[in-house]
């Protein structure tokens, strides 16, 4: 049997795969659009998908047909402008490459040409966000000093220019090399072995000047850009233009443009002058002249001219870029204060700050997570995040600062984890549970204002089924005919119920099943008899997702958290927009700026640099029924306002928020930590203060978190700002000298979204003359104080239970700083334990105070009375005997008031009895006997539980 035969008979079968693969990725490619549009239907979004969606088909095609007509078209070009005969026998690949060129030219340039141009397009397909932006670009209204235009060009057009030019330099390149290799392989070019130089036609020759022509003149235009990236880039000093690049690089760059220019008509007269050495030999001059004027002469004025008198001859520049930077990252209103810290302690001293003291958090949202996980999860497959939330709610006519939580499913923690269950059963989490945050009960628990399910507490009734949120990152099937069992498990208690909500993709009829079964790779949607007519399939179900999904051109902000709004469970994330092309603007990492020990708890940032940001959009997501709601924040961003002409409404007015909701907004958290970043440095506003570094701060890292090198995160709590009247809601975080421990700063920043001073930032500057304690110098007095440590003997000295810090809070008060932490104790041995707050720890100077309350933490520093009322309330006091329970059962003395009846002397009988085995618990604690301690413990449980049943509570 011959080859050709054998070959043949293959043909139809290769065919047949060839079709069935081309069937398949069609199918493939028309799911996966198709599905995004159903989606973003669902949403409100359309607009965004459509005007994405066609903007990536132009970009696509039109890049993809370009370059492939300028590899093509040269190519094609080539071979008709081949010499009538070639010798034969020179190269057998030769003729055998000449051959396929004269008998299937198509195919010869047609392959490359197309794969070039289809990698070319799924390469321009990337930029459709800065080319949409670009199409819809507003000004700034700011001009830089350097070439006098507007902010815009930089951050909007000279992406694209470049990207653009980068891009035709690359075709022209790959055209040159096609056309040489065309040329080469029908002999137009061809090796003169008697000479060792190569031998031209004339019309190769033509055609190759004119290539390298075009090229020259492309890569002089690179070089006048070149000029305006020098605002761009990163320097010796700074990212900016330095005195170099004023004063030779930006020179050179116009120079080497005009020489290029200049090389490139030469390459155009070479069919005229008909002297291929004139261009070559003016080809090595420019590379040569590229060399001197780029390289060897900024760096002749850079060592001889601005190094031996660098800060002065910088001085003009860093003055430039140190405003420029304090723009871009909007802390150049900055309020800075000397501030001398008071260090002595009087009674009475903390009376003008009375109405801050209540907003002292004692309990730490990233520790008391397992605190609700053992006391508000109820179920396993119901779960809590890592670190909880700070928001603040209105509660009995005053707003209080509280520790919030959504109760998510936990599908990893389902009995059976089959597909029902995991898709069709288990869908939804149900309600917030908030605590105060500065107080708690007796045992050491937080006092919770919502609970339990459904929700009890001090909110009035809300949409609490919680479809969308962190945890729901399986697809879920919802929705039921009528007169069909509701199947999705609601509560505990074995109720159930059906999707009422309108988010979600409506997936009732097969053509739309099957998309989604091969979206999922996932047939159970084609044959289970729970997708119905009326069935729905819930996807993109983060808040996260969705936000990013709806506005691609946000950054969303690591750490979102759950509200109630108007009667409904909804996520709130803070979007920004961002550049890395803001003129004279420093850039930094944002994962490197925004991470600390709560990184981890709440989520890593993009890794990208930047140097311009805003929160330019509040976003909400329902969290029953998914609506994403992009309300404008800063409409005065000229990034906002670009995209939002590119997705027209889908961004709303500011004013369109609600009051409820207006509530619960607060300043981002990884906009301030980028700002404390920039902050320690660019606090100096003096070039030769800058330049000297002689000032420098830096955060400190966690001194709560053991071996940690992580910067210490910044915390909400409500403080008194020096000279204010009243407190606010705020996020604060502290300064250190470079390499040093002391406290160089306080950093705060107004977080009330209803205040008029929001977003202002505002620091205390600690006094030079002497020495004010950091936290970790803090943290370590605290550590070494003999009543710290025999407080906490029992709980470091015994493996039975242990002693946890909470946050490190730093205030401003009693005309100083004031040091606040939580302890918490757990025990070790029981899997059902908890962290349990049963000490605050505060210092003011050298002053040490430990006590089981705030109160008395305070009043023992202050001379026996802090001259104020923390708030902590009367629920969270135990009786001067108590101490919190490491297991986080009920304090020794901390038994329930007001509940014993008269005529009950049985009832009376068994409180006195639990009394008497609190004082005992508590006299083996100060012991160190854990084992006495507990058993007494767990007798007087018994007896409070016998007490309550005997009143018939």
């Amino acid at each position: 049997m011959s080859l050709s035969a054998s070959v043949h008979r293959r043909s139809p079968l290769l065919l047949t795969f060839g079709i069935a693969a081309v069937l398949v990725i069609a199918f493939a490619v028309f799911t996966q659009i198709w599905t995004d549009k159903l989606w973003f239907d669902s949403v409100g979004f359309g607009v965004v998908f459509s005007t994405e969606l066609w903007t990536r088909v132009g970009l696509f095609v039109g890049v993809g047909l370009l370059m492939a007509l300028l590899v093509g078209g040269n190519m094609w070009l080539a071979i008709r402008l081949r010499p009538p005969a070639r010798a034969a026998g020179e190269s057998a690949v030769l003729d055998a490459y000449r051959r396929m060129l004269e008998q299937s030219a198509k195919f010869a340039v047609g392959v490359p040409a197309l794969a070039l141009g289809i990698l070319a397009g799924m390469s321009a397909v990337t930029e459709v966000l800065p080319v949409l932006a670009w199409f819809n670009a507003v000004p700034f209204g700011q001009t830089d000093p350097v070439f006098g235009l507007d902010y815009k060009f930089y951050v909007f057009e000279l992406p694209i220019w470049q990207s653009f030019l980068s891009f035709l330099l690359t075709a022209g390149a790959f055209a040159l090399i096609g056309a040489a290799m065309v040329h080469f392989a029908t002999g137009a070019i061809r090796a003169v072995r008697a000479t060792g130089r190569p031998q031209v036609t004339p019309a190769a020759r033509i055609h190759l000047s004119m290539v390298t022509g075009v090229l020259l003149v492309l890569y002089g235009l690179q070089c006048l850009l070149d000029r305006y990236s020098m605002l761009l880039s990163q320097g010796t000093l700074f990212t900016g233009v330095h005195y170099t690049d004023d004063h030779a690089r930006i020179g050179a760059k116009l120079v080497m443009a005009v020489i290029s220019f200049l090389v490139a008509a030469l390459f155009f007269a070479n069919p005229i002058i008909k002297r291929g050495i004139y261009p070559t030999a003016a080809l090595v001059l420019m590379v040569i002249s590229g060399l001197i004027l780029t390289l060897i002469y900024p760096a002749v004025v850079q060592s001889f001219v601005v190094a031996p008198n660098q800060p002065d001859k910088e001085n003009p520049y860093m003055q430039r870029h140190i405003d420029m930077t304090r723009q871009a990252f909007g802390i150049n209103d900055t309020e800075i204060t000397p501030y001398v810290a008071d260090t002595q302690v009087r009674a009475g001293q903390l009376k003008a700050d009375a109405e801050a003291l209540p907003g002292i958090r004692l309990m730490d949202p990233a520790v008391i997570a397992p605190t609700f996980e053992q006391l508000q999860q109820l179920r396993n497959y119901y779960t809590f995040p890592e670190a909880l939330d700070i928001d603040r709610y209105t509660i009995d006519g005053k707003e209080t600062d509280v520790v919030v939580a959504a109760r998510e499913m936990n599908l990893a923690g389902l009995p059976d984890q089959n597909w029902n269950n995991i898709h069709t059963v288990y869908t939804h989490g149900y309600g917030l549970v908030i605590a105060y945050g500065n107080r708690r009960q007796s045992d050491g628990q937080p006092e919770w204002i919502v609970r339990d399910i459904p929700p009890t507490g001090k909110l009035s009734d809300y949409e609490s089924r919680i479809y969308f949120g962190e945890q729901s990152t399986q697809y879920a099937i919802v929705g039921r005919e009528e007169g069909q069992q509701p199947i999705e498990l609601d509560t505990p208690n074995n109720q159930y119920n059906v999707y009422a909500g309108k988010g979600g993709v409506p997936i009732g009829d097969p053509f739309t099943r099957g998309l989604y079964a091969a979206k999922f790779m996932d047939f159970n949607l084609l044959l289970s008899d729970r997708v119905n007519s009326q069935s729905r399939i819930l996807y993109n179900r983060t808040p996260k997702e969705r936000v990013q999904q709806v506005a691609p051109w946000l950054t969303v902000d690591s750490n979102i958290y759950p509200a109630v709004v108007d009667g409904r469970t909804v996520w709130i994330v803070d979007g920004y927009t961002t550049s890395n092309s803001y003129p004279d603007s420093q850039l930094v990492n944002l994962r490197n700026s925004a991470a600390d020990t709560q990184s981890r708890a709440v989520g890593t940032q993009v890794d990208a640099n930047i140097n311009y940001i805003r929160n330019s959009v509040k976003a909400v997501v329902d969290a029953y029924d998914g609506t994403v709601t992009l309300y404008a924040w800063d409409d005065s961003d000229p990034i906002l306002q670009a995209y939002s002409r590119a997705f027209p409404g889908t961004v709303q007015p500011k004013s369109a928020i609600s009051p409820d909701l207006l509530s619960h907004l607060r300043y981002p958290e990884d906009l301030f930590k980028v700002q404390r970043e920039i902050l320690s440095r660019y606090h100096m506003t003096d070039p030769y203060i800058w330049y000297a570094q002689s000032d420098l701060w830096q955060v400190p890292n966690d001194p709560v978190k053991a071996n940690s090198d992580a910067k210490e995160p910044p915390y909400y709590l409500s403080i008194k700002w020096p000279k204010d009247e009243n407190p606010v809601f705020s996020q604060t975080t502290v300064f250190v000298p470079k390499d040093r421990s002391n406290l160089a700063s306080y950093l705060s920043v107004v977080a009330e979204a209803t205040s008029p001073d929001y977003g202002k930032l505002r620091v205390l500057r600690m006094s030079d003359t002497h020495q004010i304690d950091g936290p970790g110098q803090t943290f370590n007095a605290i550590n070494q104080d003999q009543k710290v440590a025999e407080t906490l003997r029992p709980f470091l000295n015994q493996g039975a239970a242990s002693a946890t810090y909470g946050n490190l809070l730093t205030l401003p008060m009693g005309n100083g700083l004031l040091y606040v932490a939580p302890i918490y104790t757990m025990r070790q041995s029981n899997t059902g334990s908890y962290p349990a707050l049963a000490y605050v720890v505060v210092r003011f100077g050298s002053h040490v105070g430990i006590g089981t309350t705030l109160q008395k933490a305070l009043d023992e520093v202050f001379a026996g009375s802090a001259g104020a009322d923390t708030g902590e309330g009367p629920s969270a006091s135990p009786s001067p005997s108590g101490s919190a329970s490491p297991s986080g059962s009920p304090t020794p003395g901390g038994t329930p008031t007001g509940t014993a009846q008269p005529n009950n002397p049985a009832a009376v009988a068994q409180l006195t009895k639990a009394q008497e085995a609190f004082v005992a618990a508590d006299a083996a604690l100060r012991k160190g006997d854990l084992a006495t301690y507990q058993a007494k413990v767990d007798e007087a449980k018994a007896a409070l539980a016998q007490a309550l049943k005997l009143m018939g509570r």
